[in-house]
């Protein structure tokens, strides 16, 4: 006679089960990746509308407005939708000495509070926000000194 073995496979749920572990830490990084890079992508746009906000006050040093005014304008086009004034700053400072050729100016660009979008990377960070700065200093180049 011929004895039939059954052979159970206590192995069965096994795969789904590492497979349900390796896709939430899978997914958790690529969470991560993606909120790094909308930050990095909003940083950059910060850097380049405060190096146009230099360039224009380079040129006009005493229109702090219009320097404000030249970075809010290059911001909503690149990043439409950011909010106006509840969590960005734009401060214009100098160097030291007068307000004429030579001297620098820096434009600071704040953004306090960007959102992150996936909750677990808020979770790691202990915060749903990462602040983010960008600094340009740039040479006045206009009016020469005594021309104000």
């Amino acid at each position: 006679m011929k004895k039939i073995i059954n052979h159970q496979h206590p192995e069965r749920g096994q795969s789904m089960v590492e497979f349900a572990l390796v896709i939430t830490i899978l997914m958790i990084l690529l969470a991560g990746v993606v909120d790094m890079g909308r930050a990095f992508f909003t940083y950059m746009a910060m850097r380049d509308a405060a190096q146009e906000g230099a360039a224009y006050g380079s040129l006009n040093p005493t229109s702090i407005g219009g320097i404000q005014d030249r970075v809010w304008d290059n911001l909503d086009q690149v990043v439409p939708g950011l909010p106006v004034s509840d969590h960005i700053r734009i401060t214009v400072s100098y160097g030291y000495g007068a307000i004429c050729l030579g001297n620098t100016i820096q434009v600071d660009v704040f953004y306090d509070q960007f959102p992150l979008a996936m909750p677990f990377l808020g979770w790691i960070l202990n915060s749903q926000t990462l602040p983010i700065h960008a600094t340009i200093n740039d040479s006045i180049l206009r009016p020469t000194c005594g021309e104000h």
